[in-house]
Formats: structure tokens, C-alpha cells, sequence
């Protein structure tokens, strides 16, 4: 019986020293990385200087095209996320203020989302890698329930999270193999499909009152002298609900209402995302709006 104990405790040691072998070894490829996507982009920077930083999820990263802010001569990117939520369009504004980011305008994405305060976990989970580099993204995290399991366990983050920050990922990291996301400052345009999605129900969405995520974002911005411009983006013709838009008015009065700025499928690619052509329409908008020279 000792002689099986000690055995098992030796397998046991064995398997700790190796978690906490390739836990060091993951997270010292994802340190180095700073061209595969927009997170570690930004973790791995030194300061920057921009007039305009989008945020947001999908409906920024397909709606606002940067490259037309640059003609205007504004430095800007597009740092929206496809999947992401208000915790990571907060936790990336957080990152950029650790690294000492000097920021003009933040332009911020924010209708659907408002409905949510949780992490957006196929997104949320490309920050782990630095969890224990950086205190915002550690303090960030802290609020969530398997906070412990992912902080205080080696190697427990990347297993759970194999499919985004596993192997594969690890692999093309280290190689330095790059993505289309920094492409285009950062913008994605889409373009018309003809098996596109052109419905969508958002009759049970409802913003929260006050959005956590949404007031950090607000807070953030007023603390660092940024001007803080939300904005709600077009949804196609064929939405049942459409009266969200409007409990987001009464509940956040300071976000514009850019819904109706297009409006025909045409300029659809899904009915939650415009087209490359509809994108430039509404930025044209916003530039007009708001950055008139």
C-alpha cells in the first residue's frame, strides 16, 4: 500500500510540473505574439496615439470602415469583435489604457449587447493566455465563476479552451502565421450572399438598465478625456422587435440611434451586418456626424 502511494504521488507530481512546464512554455509563444489577431495586438503593444477606436462586436467590425476615417486624416482602427461582447469591448479600452494609449475618440458599438453582461467565452478566451502578465485582465476576470480554475490551475486554460487557445493556435503563433483580422485597420467588409439570413427576432431582448460593461466603457472615457460617441447600427427591413431600439433610447438617452440610416436588404449581407457597399454608406454617415472638418 506505501508503495502504491508513493507511486501515485509521484505520477501526481509529474503531471504538475508538467502543466506548469507547458503552461510557461504556451503562455511565452502568446507573449511574443503581434500580428495573428486584435487582443494579443494590443497586450503586446507599447503606446499608441489614435484620433478614432472602434469597439464593439460584429455590428463594429463589419460596420465601420476605417480605411474612410483615415482619408479623413483620423488615425483609426477598428477593434471590433466578431462574437464579442461588452466584456471584451471593456477589457480591450482597459488594456489600452495600461499600455498608456493616447485616444481622441472612442466610437462604440452598442445595441444588442446591452442586454448581457456575460463574457463572450470563444472571444473572451484569447485573453487568458496573459492572465497572469497583466493586472486588468486578472481583475477583469476575477468577477466570473471559474475565476480560480482558470488563474491558480497551470495549463487548466488551455485545455478547456483547446479550440481557441490550444495547439493549433499555439502552433501558428509560434510560426507567426498571421490572420486577415488586422487587415483593413481592422474593418471586415461582408459581401451580399444569396443564402444570407434576412429575418431576425429580437422581441425578448431587453437592455439592461445599466449595463456594467457599457458604464466602465462610459467611465473609462470620461476619466481619460476621450470623447465617448455609442452608437446603435442599421439592422435589415424583416426584424420582429424592432422597438428595442427604442427601450435602448429611453435607457441610455446619450446613444445615438443609427438604425434607419440603411435600410434595404440590398445593402445586407445577413440581416444583423451590411454589406461592404452599406458599410461605407453608414460610415460616411458617421463621419459626417460627427467629424466634420
Amino acid at each position: 500500500m506505501k508503495r502504491f502511494l508513493i507511486y501515485t504521488a509521484k505520477i501526481i507530481v509529474v503531471i504538475v510540473l508538467g502543466a506548469i512546464v507547458l503552461d510557461g512554455l504556451y503562455t511565452a509563444i502568446f507573449l511574443q505574439s503581434k500580428n495573428r489577431g486584435k487582443i494579443e495586438t494590443v497586450v503586446n503593444s507599447d503606446a499608441q496615439n489614435y484620433d478614432v477606436v472602434i469597439l464593439g462586436s460584429s455590428r463594429a467590425n463589419n460596420h465601420f470602415v476605417a480605411p474612410m476615417f483615415e482619408e479623413k486624416g483620423l488615425k483609426t482602427f477598428n477593434y471590433g469583435m466578431s462574437g464579442g461582447h461588452l466584456f471584451e469591448a471593456s477589457l480591450m479600452l482597459k488594456l489600452m489604457m495600461e499600455r498608456k494609449y493616447k485616444i481622441k475618440n472612442v466610437i462604440l458599438e452598442a445595441d444588442l449587447n446591452l442586454s448581457n453582461e456575460h463574457d463572450a467565452e470563444g472571444i473572451s478566451a484569447y485573453f487568458l493566455p496573459y492572465i497572469h502578465n497583466s493586472e486588468v485582465i486578472k481583475n477583469h476576470f476575477s468577477t466570473l465563476e471559474n475565476f480560480n480554475e482558470l488563474y491558480y490551475i497551470p495549463f487548466y486554460r488551455y485545455i478547456k479552451f483547446d479550440a481557441r487557445i490550444g495547439v493549433r493556435e499555439t502552433f501558428f503563433t509560434l510560426i507567426h502565421k498571421k490572420t486577415n483580422s488586422l487587415d483593413n485597420l481592422g474593418y471586415y467588409p461582408l459581401e451580399k450572399h444569396k443564402n444570407g439570413n434576412m429575418k431576425n427576432n429580437i422581441v425578448s431582448l431587453n437592455p439592461l438598465p445599466h449595463n456594467k460593461y457599457y458604464e466602465e466603457i462610459k467611465s473609462i472615457c470620461k476619466a481619460n478625456n476621450i470623447k465617448f460617441i455609442a452608437v446603435m447600427t442599421p439592422m435589415c427591413e424583416n426584424v420582429k422587435g424592432m422597438n428595442y431600439f427604442e427601450k435602448v433610447k429611453k435607457a441610455y438617452p446619450e446613444i445615438y440611434n443609427y438604425e434607419s440610416v440603411v435600410k434595404e436588404d440590398k445593402y445586407f449581407s445577413s440581416c444583423g451586418h451590411m454589406t461592404n457597399e452599406g458599410a461605407k454608406i453608414f460610415t460616411a454617415r458617421i463621419l459626417k456626424d460627427f467629424f466634420k472638418k
